[in-house]
């Protein structure tokens, strides 16, 4: 995230913090990360705010309004994409082309798993948050969200499952380094290639949503956190 800020100019401020950082780090260390992540929190909602309905154009925000009526609720997600008319309609078309597909073996609930557990790596906190209440939704199964976030091998996952969380989480963490053995354990354990592929693309999808969640630091609507429990 300090590339992305540093990109956007905000360094220099942060870079004054992390001095003062170095002096009190030894009293106080929760006081530090707490004061920084804060304040830069602060920045990046200056900076993106959550936009209004009037200040979108009407196709998006006619899709806001679709999901709004079905799930009760804006996802924040929503009105910050929407600042980038045209990346919010290739974002979500991508989205939908990926997580709605049925053409392959993954379920819905199994690609939902790849993002929570993907974006627990990338602690993208919106992402694990949203798309866990999802994955409770889908899986009809009100705890394992929080299995797959924390720890998926210590879930209740088939092993076939597991596998695929193994394989989405070597590419997300090091994908110049995934092995033919890797590969092939994806094949014997039942995974086609164009599974492995929607593996693959799932977790570099939500890589690029973690990384936006963060840099403009978008909190999870609160209504997620009961979903599904």
């Amino acid at each position: 995230m300090s590339a992305a800020l540093g990109s956007l100019g905000l360094m220099p401020r942060l870079g004054k913090d992390l001095d003062y950082c170095d002096n009190v780090a030894r009293d106080d260390p929760y006081r530090v990360l707490t004061g920084v992540l804060m304040q830069t929190d602060n920045i990046a909602r200056e900076m993106f705010p959550l936009m209004e309905l009037s200040e979108i154009p009407e196709d998006i925000a006619s899709r806001i309004l679709e999901v709004e009526e079905k799930s009760g609720f804006v996802p924040n997600i929503f009105v910050v994409l929407a600042r980038r008319p045209a990346e919010f309609r290739a974002f979500f078309a991508y989205h939908d082309a990926l997580m709605e597909n049925r053409s392959g073996n993954l379920t819905k609930a199994e690609k939902e798993m790849i993002v929570v557990a993907t974006s627990a790596i990338n602690d993208c906190q919106y992402c694990v948050i949203a798309h866990g209440a999802i994955l409770r939704i889908r899986a009809r199964n009100p705890l394992i969200a929080d299995q797959v976030a924390v720890n998926f091998r210590k879930a209740d996952l088939s092993g076939k499952q597991v596998v695929m969380l193994k394989l989405a989480c070597r590419f997300a963490e090091s994908s110049g380094q995934v092995s033919e053995d890797e590969i092939q354990e994806a094949r014997d354990a039942g995974w086609t290639a164009e599974d492995i592929w929607d593996i693959g693309a799932i977790t570099a999808f939500f890589a690029m949503s973690n990384r936006l969640a963060n840099m403009a630091s978008v909190k999870p609507n609160s209504e997620f956190y009961g979903m599904g429990r």
